[in-house]
């Protein structure tokens, strides 16, 4: 199942945590924010997973963050590593993306891994269990350019409300782990 809401929804955050519990079933999930600094558009993962570590209240394991991210390119290595040191947990990836023109400003979610670098005609191995995709900018032929030229608030809004929904299933599957270690 597929679940879409826009960047200036308030009520975003909670869709986004509401959709992780459907999909996740309170198992503590694996973040991995994919992106690079170089271009503000494919900038979304990197950002998200700063936010993450700054609102970070739980064991929630997160790589891809501004100051050491995970590119489309560095995927392929992320499997080995994941597999070895998450045996069995879900992971969720965070990625920004390209859409059609009435699309810029959703993110959408996913069950399945998402397709790094898709977005610049790259095919490269997939990655998650859930995908989390900020669309920036519209699909085309000169995609490379229209991330460079995307707008840094747009940027901003949809890696915040991204991490907020996060962080608020994290917390809960926290607590629900919780209680069932008390019990």
């Amino acid at each position: 199942m597929a679940y879409s809401f826009h960047v200036w929804n308030k009520m975003a955050c909670v869709g986004i945590e509401t959709a992780l519990q459907a999909m996740l079933h309170g198992k503590m999930p694996v973040v991995v924010c994919v992106g690079s600094d170089l271009s503000i558009g494919d900038s979304v993962g990197p950002v998200c997973g700063s936010m993450l570590l700054q609102r970070k209240k739980t064991d929630l394991f997160i790589y891809g963050t501004l100051q050491n991210t995970v590119t489309a390119k560095e995927v392929e290595y992320m499997h080995a590593f994941l597999r070895d040191t998450h045996p069995g947990m879900p992971i969720v990836a965070v990625d920004a993306a390209v859409g059609g023109a009435g699309e810029i400003g959703l993110i959408k979610l996913a069950e399945g891994g998402l397709h790094p670098g898709s977005g610049t005609n790259k095919k490269l191995r997939s990655i998650g269990d859930v995908a989390i995709l900020g669309i920036v900018a519209e699909r085309s032929l000169f995609n490379y350019a229209l991330l460079s030229l995307t707008r840094l608030k747009l940027v901003w809004q949809i890696a915040d409300r991204i991490a907020e929904g996060i962080a608020r299933y994290a917390s809960d599957a926290a607590a629900s782990a919780q209680r069932a270690h008390i019990a």
